[in-house]
C-alpha cells in the first residue's frame, strides 16, 4: 500500500495553524514563514479547478465593487 500526501493540503493545514496563533507572539521570521507558505499555497492551488474558482469567485466580486462605485 502506497501512501501519498497532496501538497496543497498539507500547506492549508499549516497555514491554518499558524494563523490561529496568538499575534503578539510572533517574530518578524515568522511572519517571513507564513508568507512564503501562503505564496506557495498559492501557486499550488491556483492551477486546479478550486483556484479556477475562487479567481472566477474574487474577480466577480471586485467588479461588483467596482461597478458599485462608479455613478
Amino acid at each position: 500500500m502506497k501512501l501519498t500526501i497532496n501538497l496543497a493540503v498539507l500547506l492549508a493545514v499549516i497555514l491554518v495553524v499558524l494563523v490561529r496563533r496568538r499575534v503578539q507572539a510572533r517574530s518578524r521570521v515568522d511572519q517571513t514563514m507564513v508568507l512564503a507558505i501562503a505564496v506557495s499555497f498559492g501557486v499550488l492551488i491556483a492551477p486546479t479547478d478550486f483556484g479556477q474558482g475562487i479567481l472566477r469567485t474574487v474577480t466577480d466580486l471586485a467588479q461588483s465593487v467596482s461597478d458599485a462605485g462608479t455613478p
